[in-house]
């Protein structure tokens, strides 16, 4: 199983996205876990994390993040303005699908 997670500033249009992406993992059989939250809560989740997306709000976190994060082997990247604002799910999760296997 892939695990996703999105962060942004309180976690509540990030949760519409993530669920979009769900609905496009469902309909192409992908095995994956994708959850929303604020970027303030990440430091204390505990759970399996392949891939930290941050939405365009908070991309200000990147450098930061990923300093953080990537010696973890967690990937970092932010989410593309357009696709988030589109709440367009697939494009996503193909974007974070691409991103894991890089």
């Amino acid at each position: 199983m892939k695990n996703i997670i999105l962060v942004c500033a309180a976690g509540m249009s990030t949760s519409l996205l993530v669920n979009k992406m769900r609905n496009a993992a469902g309909a192409a059989a992908i095995d994956v876990h994708i959850e929303a939250m604020p970027a303030s809560t990440f430091a204390n989740y505990k759970g399996q994390t392949d891939v930290l997306l941050l939405g365009p709000q908070v991309s200000y976190l990147e450098a930061e993040m990923k300093a953080n994060y990537e010696p973890k082997g967690i990937k970092v990247s932010v989410i593309n303005m357009m696709d988030y604002g589109m709440m367009d799910g697939k494009k996503v999760l193909d974007n974070a699908l691409k991103i894991m296997n890089e």
